[in-house]
């Protein structure tokens, strides 16, 4: 068989572990054994185990039923055709095969690469550049960022197309983004043609003034900073989590680390020890879609809106971690194994990054009447990926910390996209100039996080938390002073009703609970809150092209009962999709608005981000901007659950007592006295 040399000794992985490259070659090779040598392979990445049968294992790994290894693969026949499919790699078998008739595929590293080539060469394009200035012996200095077409009706959605956003590089360390060019060619991929170029009616010079972020360019504009001190991050002793193969343990946690082409890192089955019970809390934790509006109208412009996840994917698109410089610390590194369109199996090095951070104070108290005091410094563990988008970068860290709360931060850096500007130009408030003859258009950066609850259990429910003023008049009986306020919790029952976006003047936050679990002492139901404050309203309009394939973005909520096919917000294959019907999130909801959600296997998803207008700041590289979400146990665990983390100082009334005798709450030099003697780790 086929397949007999993958799992010999039973060595078999993890059911949520990635596909191994052996694994990868292994479905290529059945697929072709059946569908013959024609095919250009889009993804081969793990199918993952149907939900129902992966719970029973995960409840009794011993005797259950093991989950069968399967690849989910995306085929390319050279006539043009796509082809979705699962391969069973146990028993070396295709279970199941469709042809996906008017959708495209996701744009892989490959076929951007090659746009380039295609644009250089191209007369049409050779021509445009001389009309601005550029000979054609210098068309080796000719870039473009591929990006999928978006959506262009003149051209539909029957071929595979790439637009080439086009620039110019005098010198080989100059900043291309500095020197964008007017014009945008359509790329036919398959057929290495460009089908047509869109220029507008007014040209643009190319801008003639550099702006570099390279050594010599920073050296010769007054060199670097001289007065940084060397900073040293070291762990003697180790680090304080275990792995086993691809499954973590830190700090009471344990899940496992996941990674296909699409989302990159996808979190798996994580649960807690609160105190010898293991709890669940989540089955699937993923970014699953982002969206990246273009605010400028003006034709070609309103075909950016990049999917940067649907379109490239995350996983394509990641880097290589580099210690020192990604990653500081004692790091741990995964690697992410991918096909080309060969049907080779080939790896990116440190796809992943693990390690631990220092996470400042973790909670703190002081006595003012007896001199007590306890400082427990905290420890947080950071999963980490970057990828590169073009010209933006994307920092991905999953962050776990010891009081059991889970938080996203993202860092966007990189380079603005830009466009050419005449001088004198009126951007009309739809862009920025960032340097001379640089316009940086209007931006929003919207990322879909999708949550697979299990709180406690798989039954949950989610309510809205607004912060509210108490009823009543001032001087009223139940309000005399005006100063009361509450919590209004709204329970969503329907896949209607949960669709929410976010207020900011109410403090809204959302819970997810388990409503049979109830604490002994609140009487409230076990539940994580979901706390996002980067939440903006979804620039493009109701009814406009964006609008309608990003249906996912429009509101800041959605919650739908859990599906094993609904994992991708904006649909399965999101290149050149047109927006009617809407993919999707939307299409899911509109096919059943009156589901019940109410204690159900539930699914929350939640659009938040930033809107970027940008400034000279941010040229011609950009300072790191983050965003946070935090995932908070509420009524969840009996007290605080990071009591036992060892205090870095603590001193009690007693002790305070005897080595501060006569104190009387003023004598400062007592107390740091004391705090040398207790050995305060930070005096």
């Amino acid at each position: 068989m086929v397949t007999s040399h993958l799992y010999a000794n039973d060595g078999r992985p993890h059911p949520f572990d990635p596909l191994s490259l052996a694994e990868i070659e292994c479905a290529v090779a059945i697929v072709r054994k059946e569908h013959g040598d024609q095919l250009a392979f889009n993804a081969v990445t793990l199918s993952e185990p149907k939900k129902k049968d992966m719970l029973i294992w995960l409840a009794d790994p011993e005797n259950a039923d093991r989950p069968l290894r399967a690849a989910e693969v995306v085929v390319v026949h050279k006539k043009g055709f796509l082809y979705d499919g699962v391969v069973d790699l146990e028993n070396g078998k295709i279970v199941k095969w469709e042809t996906i008739e008017g959708q495209q595929p996701t744009i892989t590293m490959e076929d951007l690469q090659n746009t380039e080539k295609i644009v250089r060469s191209d007369p049409k394009v050779i021509a445009q550049c001389e009309i601005l200035g550029i000979p054609k012996e210098d068309m080796d200095k000719v870039y473009c960022d591929p990006w999928t077409i978006g959506y262009d009706e003149r051209f539909g959605n029957k071929v595979r197309l790439q637009q080439a956003l086009m620039y110019y590089r005098p010198h080989p360390d100059d900043c291309q983004y500095a020197f964008p060019l007017d014009f945008c060619p359509i790329v036919n991929p398959e057929t290495q043609e460009i089908i047509h170029i869109d220029v507008p009616p007014v040209r643009r010079p190319i801008n003639t003034i550099p702006s570099n972020y390279h050594p010599e360019a920073i050296k010769a504009d007054g060199g670097y900073r001289t007065d940084i001190k060397t900073l040293n991050i070291t762990q003697p002793e180790g680090v304080s989590f275990s792995m086993a193969g691809r499954a973590i343990t830190w700090q009471n946690f344990n899940f496992v680390i996941g990674f296909n082409y699409r989302e990159g890192i996808v979190l798996h089955n994580i649960t807690y020890n609160d105190k010898g019970k293991v709890r669940p809390m989540f089955y699937r934790i993923s970014l699953a879609e982002m969206v990246v509006p273009y605010g400028n109208p003006e034709h070609p412009h309103q075909r950016k809106h990049a999917f940067d996840l649907g379109e490239y994917g995350a996983g394509y698109m990641t880097n290589s971690l580099s210690l020192g410089c990604d990653c500081k610390g004692a790091i741990h590194y995964l690697d992410a194994a991918f096909v080309n369109r060969a049907g080779s199996a080939i790896t990116v090095k440190n796809a992943i990054c693990i390690h631990e951070e220092d996470d400042g104070i973790l909670f703190k108290h002081t006595d003012f009447r007896d001199g007590s005091y306890i400082v427990t410094r905290g420890r947080k563990l950071v999963v980490s990926q970057i990828f590169t988008a073009a010209n933006y970068e994307y920092c991905v860290y999953w962050i776990f910390h010891q009081d059991a709360t889970i938080q996203l931060d993202i860092k966007l850096t990189g380079i603005l996209n830009t466009y050419a500007m005449a001088p004198g130009e009126d951007t009309k408030g739809w862009g920025t100039e960032v340097h001379p003859g640089v316009n940086a258009h209007n931006h929003q950066h919207l990322f879909c996080l999708r949550l697979d609850p299990q709180i406690d259990g798989n039954e949950n429910t989610v309510m809205q938390v607004d912060a509210m003023r108490g009823p009543g008049e001032v001087g009223s009986a139940e309000n005399k002073y005006g100063n009361a306020f509450y919590a209004q919790k709204t329970k969503f029952t329907t896949v209607k009703e949960a669709i929410a976006d976010y207020d900011g003047s109410t403090s809204r936050t959302w819970d997810i609970c388990n409503m049979s679990k109830l604490h002994p002492y609140s009487g409230k139901p076990a539940s994580y809150k979901l706390v996002s404050r980067e939440v903006p309203q979804f620039m493009p309009k109701e009814g406009g092209l964006c609008w309608k394939r990003a249906g996912f973005a429009r509101h800041a909520l959605h919650v739908t009962k859990y599906d094993d096919a609904q994992v991708h917000p904006a649909g399965r294959h999101v290149p050149q999709t047109s927006g009617d019907p809407s993919r999707g999130l939307t299409e899911w909801i509109q096919a059943n608005p009156d589901q019940n959600i109410d204690n159900e296997d539930i699914v929350v998803w939640h659009t938040f981000g930033l809107t970027h207008f940008p400034a000279p700041e941010d040229f011609p590289i950009m300072p790191a901007e983050p965003m946070t979400v935090l995932l908070r146990p509420r009524h969840f665990f009996r007290r605080n659950p990071a009591l036992d983390v060892p205090p870095s100082y603590s001193v009690t009334p007693t002790e305070a007592a005897k080595g501060a005798a006569g104190w009387d709450g003023t004598d400062r030099h007592s107390i740091n006295a004391l705090a040398e003697t207790n050995g305060c780790c930070a005096k």
